[in-house]
């Protein structure tokens, strides 16, 4: 299984972001006091999901191309679609609803010009409840079930769960071992894992093995997270970072500019067509 085939409208590729909305996301972001964990994830996918729309646009009196379909689940007090607006309660949605159904419009003071810059924003921060990390991963499956027997032939479904903490209904290795029997022509589903608990431990992005880590939970995440496939670690080796042979899709204790910087490069694929 090779993680070659090219994205395009007839092959799009799929991505689903399972987001720990549980009570403690209210605790203070790493590297951003002012700011809770649930803003800060809030606020990383918000931009990633602009990434991904401008990626599909090849040319601006068109709008963005189908390139992708996308997912957001948080998990809580509830399960289900993270989505506001006009995308509530819709799982899967094409890049291009997407681009089409921002919750709202944000002005922001970009940092390097101090100029005012209009931001879409599709998520919106929540804290409350446990960690039905599993339920999560179980409609995810649902949900990927069915888009790899529409897309056979397609870039194989990428899962990035970003949590803080343990899920509270059950083992996510054996459910994140059901994600990855989920395949296409050209491969697997791939698992990542971002775990951001607050710990003194010093971060880790992409280790190839779980000796460094510091307890259960941690370790866990891990062995729920698949190898990176040869592309990704060139990706990242090309980002400065050292990834080893067995180098898994997993981060631990990072503060938010590490957390976007994996989202990055988690979202890689190969190139877009037409």
């Amino acid at each position: 299984m090779s993680y070659a085939r090219r994205v395009d409208r007839d092959h799009p590729a799929c991505f689903v972001f399972l987001v720990d909305q549980s009570y403690s996301m209210t605790e203070p972001c790493s590297g951003r006091v002012e700011e809770s964990k649930a803003q800060a994830v809030a606020e990383a996918i918000n931009d990633l999901l602009y990434e991904l729309v401008m990626r599909c646009v090849k040319n601006p009196t068109e709008g963005p191309r189908h390139y992708y379909d996308i997912a957001v689940i948080g998990y809580g007090a509830t399960v289900g679609p993270a989505w506001g607006g006009n995308l509530t309660g819709s799982y899967l949605t094409s890049i291009v609803d997407i681009a089409n159904s921002p919750t709202r419009i944000e002005q922001r003071t970009n940092p390097a010009t101090g100029r005012s810059i209009r931001k879409p924003v599709w998520l919106e921060p929540t804290a409350d409840g446990a960690t039905p990390m599993v339920t999560a991963m179980d409609r995810a499956g649902a949900m990927l079930a069915r888009w790899v027997e529409t897309h056979p032939d397609s870039f194989p479904p990428i899962v990035i769960n970003i949590s803080d903490g343990a899920a509270t209904d059950g083992d996510p290795v054996e459910w994140a071992r059901r994600l990855e029997s989920l395949a296409t022509s050209d491969g697997s589903t791939l698992v990542f894992n971002v775990n951001i608990s607050a710990t003194e431990a010093e971060p880790l992005m992409f280790p190839s093995s779980s000796e460094a880590l510091p307890d259960q939970y941690a370790r866990q995440l891990f062995e729920a997270s698949s190898e990176l496939p040869p592309f990704i670690r060139e990706l990242a080796g090309m980002q400065g970072l050292t990834v080893g042979p067995g180098a898994r899709g997993f981060v631990f204790n990072a503060d938010i500019s590490t957390v976007v910087n994996f989202l990055q490069i988690g979202t890689a694929t190969h190139h877009v067509g037409v």
